[in-house]
């Protein structure tokens, strides 16, 4: 449970950098170097994801949406990261 609580963190530090560089009066600069910044985070996330896949399966999903980010936009994988991990950080796995 230690890897996937680690990657969450990983993770939700990734959704809160994606989160400003969605902030008004930025510079497209400014807000690719954040989105950017945002992705690196996010794929930092992949190998304890993959650790916690490993020791069990139920947590495939986590890994599996971590590395879309590399295909698919990170705001359109806001609902499901924060979702799994919420299931992490929590002490049941149904919310």
């Amino acid at each position: 449970m230690a890897d996937v609580r680690h990657s969450c963190a990983d993770v939700n530090r990734a959704l809160t950098i994606e989160k400003q560089s969605e902030q008004p009066g930025l510079s497209t600069t400014e807000r690719s170097h954040l989105q950017a910044r945002a992705l690196s985070r996010l794929l930092k996330a992949t190998p304890s994801a993959a650790e916690a896949t490993s020791l069990d399966g139920s947590w495939n999903p986590l890994m599996t949406t971590i590395n879309e980010a590399e295909r698919v936009p990170i705001p359109h994988l806001v609902a499901s990261l924060t979702r799994l991990c919420k299931v992490a950080d929590s002490s049941t796995p149904y919310l």
